[in-house]
């Protein structure tokens, strides 16, 4: 054959397109572009990575979860180790920070900031430029369904629980903070089986070709319509208000999709092991970290449950959150998130051989616990009106099993001069956690890794005076604690109704306020230097006077002027706490409904560069409670 010459060579304009050869080189172009967009994520996140292991808080609840410790050398009171922190200056980070707070503009109704908004934009268009560059989609839409198979590593490695990416950047990246990309690469996918769908149905339109029979295209069809499915019983209302049948169906909906759409095309089933992978890591992950324990559920009222799970000290940080599942009146395979009210015995105010979770009642699980604890308790203390006391018992004693932890802070609070910490209703028990933490390591730890925090305002919005009784005894303990140290702190509590006002403990250096506040205007007025307002504490030098005069010469008028409006609506904080200066940063953790992570995001964000650079930063970290 040799002897005939070379075979002739088809102009490329009469060559037939090949799919099955041109469009996996599209799935692999696409796969290095985003696999190289996380790992210029991953690197950005080294140095919060090397902190965080510095400090060790970095590997304590990755992989053997919450630990009791038999030692009980935890247990020891918070004592006198307190020392003042040298004055610092955050030339570097401020910058950094202050340029990235623009990122955080969030618009109501959207469940995405401005920055997560950019990344979902720059996706679809990968997506989109993936299946629609030099392809003859109308002749040939395969191009659409090998990109929709190419996202099936993105949906699982960004969706599941324990995630390894999780790891690598670092502390505050959860998987409830990966989840909106998991999402948008569902419907990212939803985008291309849709365009290869309808292209195809139509292609057999036209030349009479039948839609169903066959079996690849019978097979593309239940596959189209399970994903389809997929899709819209992930939308917000459904798991907001069914969550449970949300979650049933979203896990026998994906093992359906797969088995379908191994048997539509062969070309699946290598992008089948990655998610698999991914799973599997995550299921074994969760089997070293299930624990089960004994607990005890204290009805404080009507509407909040607290839960002591006992012999466990150890394994989180504060911040962190676990699935919990009680056991109790056959609602046993209900696994609901809880924010942990208190830092590790450690890192803690208060330091006890148990983990607190607070289950504010909102839906029937939650009411379902309420009920069943008060009744229990009235059922054992029945029984002890024998005794001599004939008091309420402690608590109703039940079993649960904790998964994680999980979530937590991406702010160390230590790294920064002034925090605060603002929540709503429920959103208590994660600012809680962190106000324990920082206070300890402060106060009772003697500010062995350098923390340089001098003063923190925590700022409580809730519904009635009796919300307060929720955590007044830790609130307590923390203020007691903090009293006569080198650290600041004042609580202030708004209440927005006029309902059980004799409920209102002493606590120590607290405020409690007839107002719905404005976050941007605790936010503005926590960092306006007290120059012209009277301070409570005692005289100043002379030149601390001259600093706090330079101090405020240094914020924009218009700025001044706004804090000037809202100070008569809303109590002084700053006021009440001692003006530390410039330069060392603040952070800013807000925890609660959407509408009050929204309007903190927005209060960062609308900081100018400027002032963001003269208060060293401002970081901020926000927990929803919602789904």
């Amino acid at each position: 054959m040799s002897g005939f010459g070379a075979p002739p060579v088809i102009p490329t304009q009469f060559q037939q397109y090949n799919s099955y050869v041109e469009d996996p080189k599209w799935q692999r172009k696409f796969s290095i572009i985003w696999a190289a967009g996380v790992a210029i994520a991953v690197l950005f996140s080294i140095p919060t990575v090397v902190r965080a292991l510095r400090r060790g808080r970095f590997f304590r609840s990755w992989l053997v979860g919450v630990t009791e410790d038999t030692s009980m050398k935890n247990y020891a009171p918070a004592s006198g180790n307190d020392a003042l922190p040298q004055k610092s200056k955050r030339r570097v980070y401020g910058l950094l920070e202050t340029f990235w707070s623009t990122t955080l503009w969030s618009l109501p109704g959207i469940e995405l900031d401005l920055g997560q908004m950019i990344v979902i934009t720059a996706y679809l268009a990968l997506v989109i430029i993936c299946i629609t560059m030099n392809a003859p989609l109308l002749d040939n839409p395969n191009r659409a369904g090998f990109l929709a198979l190419a996202q099936f590593p993105i949906v699982f490695l960004f969706g599941t629980k324990n995630s390894i990416l999780s790891l690598l950047l670092g502390p505050g990246h959860g998987y409830e903070k990966l989840n909106y990309i998991h999402r948008w690469a569902g419907r990212g996918m939803f985008i291309g089986a849709t365009v290869h769908g309808a292209l195809w149905i139509n292609n057999h339109l036209v030349y009479g070709l039948p839609i169903l029979g066959q079996q690849k295209e019978t097979s593309g069809v239940a596959a189209f319509g399970v994903l389809c499915g997929l899709v819209l019983t992930s939308f917000r209302p459904v798991r907001r208000f069914f969550y449970q049948s949300f979650f049933i169906l979203h896990v026998l909906g994906y093992v359906a999709f797969f088995i379908t759409v191994c048997y539509h095309t062969i070309y699946a089933v290598p992008w089948i092991f990655p998610p698999l992978a991914f799973y599997g890591f995550d299921m074994l992950l969760r089997l070293f970290r299930y624990r089960i324990k004994d607990a005890t559920l204290v009805p404080v009222d009507n509407n909040m449950t607290l839960i002591h799970v006992h012999d466990c000290s150890n394994g989180w940080v504060a911040g962190q959150h676990v699935r919990l599942r009680v056991f109790f009146s056959g609602r046993v395979f209900e696994s609901h998130p809880l924010t942990i009210i208190n830092a590790p015995s450690s890192t803690s105010c208060v330091p006890s051989n148990t983990l607190t979770l607070g289950a504010r009642v909102l839906g029937d699980w939650t009411r379902a616990i309420n009920q069943y604890a008060s009744v229990e308790q009235e059922r054992l203390l029945a029984m002890e009106k024998e005794t001599e006391k004939g008091e309420l018992p402690p608590g109703v004693p039940v079993q649960v099993m904790i998964d994680g932890p999980y979530g937590g802070s991406s702010v160390d609070l230590g790294d920064y001069e002034s925090v605060l910490l603002v929540a709503g209703g429920a959103g208590a028990t994660f600012t809680l956690a962190m106000l324990d933490d920082i206070v300890a390591r402060c106060v009772k730890l003697g500010r062995r890794n350098g923390e340089k925090t001098r003063r923190i305002e925590f700022v409580w919005c809730i519904r009635s005076y009796g919300c307060i009784q929720w955590f007044a005894p830790m609130l307590m303990d923390i203020a007691n604690t903090v009293a006569g140290t080198s650290l600041d702190l004042h609580v202030s509590i708004f209440v927005t109704c006029l309902c059980n006002p004799e409920a209102v403990p002493a606590i120590p250096n607290s405020d409690v306020t007839i107002a719905r506040p404005s976050v941007t205007t605790l936010l503005r007025e926590f960092m306006t230097p007290p120059s012209s307002r009277p301070s409570t504490h005692s005289a100043s030098s002379s030149q601390s006077q001259k600093k706090l005069e330079a101090d405020a010469r240094s914020i924009d008028s218009e700025s001044a002027e706004d804090v000037a409006e809202d100070v008569e609506k809303i109590p002084s904080s700053s006021a009440r706490l001692n003006w530390v200066g410039l330069g060392g940063g603040v952070a800013v953790c807000a925890a609660g409904p959407e509408s009050l992570t929204r309007e903190a995001q927005n209060a960062v964000a609308r900081m100018s560069l400027t002032r963001g650079v003269e208060l060293g930063g401002v970081a901020l970290h926000t927990e929803l409670f919602a789904i």
